[in-house]
C-alpha cells in the first residue's frame, strides 16, 4: 500500500461526502491535491493542500473547509489526531494499528512489497549502454549500464512493461578501424613483428584473443589479401567478438539486455530510406544551406545545399542534415530510423541513457521523435556524467588490456559486482562520481554499501541466533504475521515501521521520476532509522533488545519487524541488482 495515495483517496472521498451533503460545490478537479510526508515529522505522518487548492471552487476560506475535513478525517480509525496549520494545510498523525497493519502486509508480500500497477502495462523502451562495439567497456558504460539496468527494474516493478534494448553501432568508420587494427593483431598472430600500434588504430591487447579466433577460424586466408578482399569479412568478425567481450563485461556486473538492434542491419534493411520517405510525405524535408558553425572554420568548409530535416519545428536551434557530402546518411539520420523503429514496434514511451559527451544530441533528437511519432511518444534522454577513477584519492592509471582506460571488468573484478552497482547509483545520473577503490570497501558508517549490507547481515544474524528461542516453523513469515504488534509502541520501533512502510510511495516516485538513485537514498535512510532502534536498545534500554527469553510474544513481534525490515532492504538491492548480504 502507497499510504499518501490511499489518504489521498480518503481526502476525495470526505470531499465528495460533503459536496453530496451539499456544504461544497461538485468537486470536479482533485488532481492538485496533494498527500505528503510532512516536512517536520513533529506535525504528524501525513500533510495534505486539499483546503488550500479546493477553497475557492467551493466558495469557503481555505481555513474553513479545513476544520471540516479534519473533523471527517479525524473519524477515521487510521486516524488518531489531526491538525489544521496555517490558512489551511492539514497534518494528520495515524494510529500505532496503522502502522502494525502495514508491517502484516509487509511479512505476507516478501520481496514482492512494494509492487505496483501504477504503469498499468504500458510498453517502455529502455536503451541503455550501447556502447561502440570496438572493445571494452570503460568504467563510464559501466554507469549508464547501471543506472538502465536498475531503471528498468524499478519500472518492471511499478507494473511497466520494460524492454531492456541494446543499439549496436555496427555501420560507422569506427568499424572499418577495428577491422585494420584486428587484422594487424591477425598477422601478428601468424609471427610477423607489427612493433608500435600505429596512430589510428586501436591499440588495446584485447584484439590478441580475437586474433588468435579468428586464425583458428580461417588460417592464413588472409595474410595476403588486398584490404578490398578481407576488409568487409572482418569487420563482420570484430564487431562479433567484441560484442561477446562487452556482453560478458555487462553480465559481470549482472545486466542482460533482451534486445539488441544492429545499425547496420536496420541501414540494409532500407529504414533510413523509409524515415526520409516519411518526412518527406510530412513536408518536413528540403534542400537547403546551413550556416556555417560557430568558432573557427574548417578549411574544407564550404556552404552546400543539403537534404535537410525541419528540426526547427519541433524545438529544435537549427535544421539538421540527414546526409553528407559523399551521398550516405548522416549518424543523426540512422538514429531517427532506430527511433522510428521503436515506435513501430509499439513503444509509447522511450528511454535513452547516454553518456555526457552526447548532451548536444538531444534536441535534434526529441525533435525527431516528435516529428515521426505525430508528438505521440515521449523520450526521454537521461545523460550520464563522468565517473572519476581514484585510488585513495589518486586518480588510476590507464590499463594495458584497453590502451586508453581502466576497462570495467579490471573495477568489476577488484571490488565485486554489487560495490560496483550500490556505488553507481549513490548519486543522480547528470550528477559528477568520484569512485574511490579503496574507500568503497570500507567497512565504515561512512560508505553506503557497508552501512546498507550491514543493517541485513545484521538482521539474519538476529534470526539466527532466534532459532536458539524458536522451531523454524515459528520464524517463517506466515508464522511471524500473527504476533501481537501492539506490543510495538516504542517511538523507535514506530518509526522503523514508517521508514520500511514508505517503500511503495518511493518505488512509484522513482519510477515516475526516472531516477533510481532513490533507492540507495532510501536504504540509507532505512539503515539508519534500523540502527538507531538497534544503539537504543543495546546502550540505552536494554528492554529494546529483539531477544527476550523471559518474553517469548514481545520476542515473537520483533522478530517480525526484523524479517519484515530484511524483505524490505533485500527489495530496495535486488531492484538495485545488488544482492543481500547475510553475513558480514
Amino acid at each position: 500500500m502507497n499510504t499518501f495515495e490511499y489518504f489521498k483517496e480518503q481526502i476525495v472521498d470526505i470531499l465528495n461526502g460533503l459536496a453530496a451533503a451539499g456544504v461544497l460545490g461538485e468537486i470536479a478537479d482533485t488532481a492538485r491535491i496533494s498527500v505528503e510526508p510532512p516536512r517536520d515529522a513533529k506535525h504528524g505522518d501525513i500533510s495534505t493542500n486539499a483546503a488550500m487548492v479546493l477553497a475557492k471552487p467551493a466558495g469557503l476560506k481555505p481555513r474553513d473547509l479545513a476544520i471540516k475535513i479534519s473533523a471527517a478525517l479525524s473519524a477515521l480509525e487510521e486516524v488518531s489526531a489531526v491538525d489544521v496549520a496555517g490558512p489551511g494545510f492539514i497534518n494528520a498523525t495515524l494510529a500505532p494499528s496503522f502502522w502494525h497493519a502495514r508491517l502484516g502486509e509487509i511479512l505476507e508480500a516478501g520481496l514482492a512489497y512494494g509492487d505496483s500497477q501504477m504503469g498499468g502495462g504500458r510498453k517502455v523502451n529502455i536503451e541503455y549502454v550501447s556502447a561502440n562495439p570496438t572493445g571494452p567497456m570503460h568504467v563510464g558504460h559501466g554507469r549508464g549500464a547501471v543506472v538502465g539496468d536498475a531503471l528498468a527494474s524499478i519500472l518492471a516493478k511499478a507494473g511497466f512493461d520494460v524492454t531492456r534494448e541494446y543499439y549496436v553501432n555496427d555501420a560507422g568508420a569506427q568499424v572499418d578501424v577495428l577491422a585494420r587494427s584486428l587484422h594487424l593483431r591477425y598477422r601478428e598472430a601468424f609471427g610477423e613483428t607489427i612493433g608500435d600500434i600505429p596512430d589510428g588504430l586501436y591499440p588495446g591487447d584485447y584484439l590478441i584473443g580475437a586474433a588468435e579466433n579468428l586464425k583458428a577460424r580461417d588460417g592464413d586466408q588472409w595474410l595476403g589479401a588486398d584490404e578490398e578482399a578481407w576488409l568487409e569479412p572482418l569487420r563482420r568478425f570484430a564487431v562479433a567478438e567484441m560484442m561477446d567481450l562487452i556482453r560478458s563485461d555487462l553480465a559481470s556486473l549482472g545486466v542482460e539486455h533482451g534486445f539488441f538492434q544492429s545499425e547496420r542491419e536496420l541501414v540494409e534493411r532500407g529504414g533510413v530510406d523509409e524515415v526520409v520517405q516519411v518526412l518527406k510525405d510530412a513536408g518536413l524535408v528540403y534542400t537547403g544551406t546551413l550556416e556555417p558553425p560557430k568558432g573557427k572554420l574548417p578549411d574544407d568548409w564550404e556552404p552546400r545545399p543539403q537534404m535537410l530535416f525541419k528540426a526547427t519545428q519541433f524545438g529544435d536551434d537549427v535544421d539538421r542534415p540527414l546526409a553528407k557530402s559523399d551521398g550516405t546518411w548522416t549518424y543523426f539520420a540512422t538514429d531517427m530510423a532506430y527511433h522510428l523503429d521503436k515506435h513501430r514496434r509499439g513503444f509509447a514511451d522511450l528511454i535513452d541513457i547516454w553518456g555526457a559527451d552526447h548532451g548536444g544530441y538531444v534536441k535534434r533528437m526529441n525533435a525527431a521523435v516528435m516529428a515521426l511519432t505525430g508528438e505521440k511518444d515521449s523520450l526521454d534522454v537521461m545523460l550520464c556524467q563522468m565517473v572519476n577513477l581514484l585510488d585513495q584519492g589518486e586518480p588510476v592509471k590507464m590499463s594495458k588490456r584497453s590502451g586508453t582506460f581502466v576497462t570495467l571488468a579490471e573495477v568489476v573484478d577488484q571490488v565485486g559486482k554489487d560495490v560496483v552497482r550500490f556505488i553507481m547509483l549513490t548519486r543522480k545520473n547528470d550528477a559528477g562520481l568520484d569512485f574511490d577503490l579503496a574507500k568503497v570497501v570500507e567497512q565504515s558508517r561512512d560508505n553506503p554499501v557497508f552501512y546498507v549490507q550491514y543493517s541485513h547481515a545484521r538482521c539474519c544474524s538476529v534470526l539466527r541466533h532466534a532459532a536458539d528461542m524458536f522451531e523454524a516453523a515459528e520464524l517463517a513469515a506466515d508464522s511471524l504475521q500473527k504476533a501481537d504488534f501492539s506490543v510495538l509502541s516504542d517511538p523507535a520501533e514506530l518509526n522503523l515501521i514508517k521508514s520500511m512502510a514508505a517503500w511503495p510511495r518511493m518505488v512509484e516516485g522513482a519510477a515516475e521520476a526516472h531516477e533510481p538513485h532513490r533507492i540507495a537514498y532510501f536504504l540509507a535512510d532505512l539503515s539508519a532509522a534500523f540502527h538507531a532502534l538497534w544503539t537504543k536498545g543495546a546502550r540505552q534500554d536494554e528492554s529494546l533488545r529483539f531477544l527476550n527469553e523471559s518474553d517469548k510474544e514481545l520476542t515473537r513481534a520483533r522478530l517480525a519487524l526484523v524479517k519484515a525490515l530484511a524483505m524490505v532492504i533485500a527489495s530496495g538491492l535486488t531492484v538495485m541488482g545488488v544482492t543481500p548480504a547475510e553475513e558480514m
